[in-house]
């Protein structure tokens, strides 16, 4: 039969067991924690880069195909500037002369 200070002797061994499983244990899964929450990080970083790229191309689709004065009375609206500055890109009008 099993004495008190057997049942010492395993309780310590069984304790100092569960220590070093842990020890190794737990390493292991925090590393591979760390590596889904970088690789997700990732993968949401990318996703907003190729959206925000695809915005870029279509605003520059869209300012490439305005005027010079359309440009300049955009921008300085955008910041709450008067346009009177742009209206020397409207162009010079060309008269027709009358037959």
């Amino acid at each position: 039969m099993l004495g008190l200070l057997d049942w010492i002797k395993l309780g310590v061994g069984a304790a100092a067991g569960a220590v070093l499983a842990a020890a190794v244990v737990y390493p292991v899964a925090h590393w591979k924690g760390d590596t889904q929450g970088y690789n997700r990080r990732v993968a949401e970083v990318a996703a907003a880069d190729l959206k925000a790229e695809l915005e870029r191309k279509g605003d520059n689709a869209k300012l490439n195909g305005m005027s010079d004065f359309n440009l300049c009375v955009s921008g300085l609206r955008g910041n709450g500037l008067p346009v009177d500055a742009c209206e020397q890109l409207r162009g010079v009008s060309i008269e027709q002369p009358e037959p």
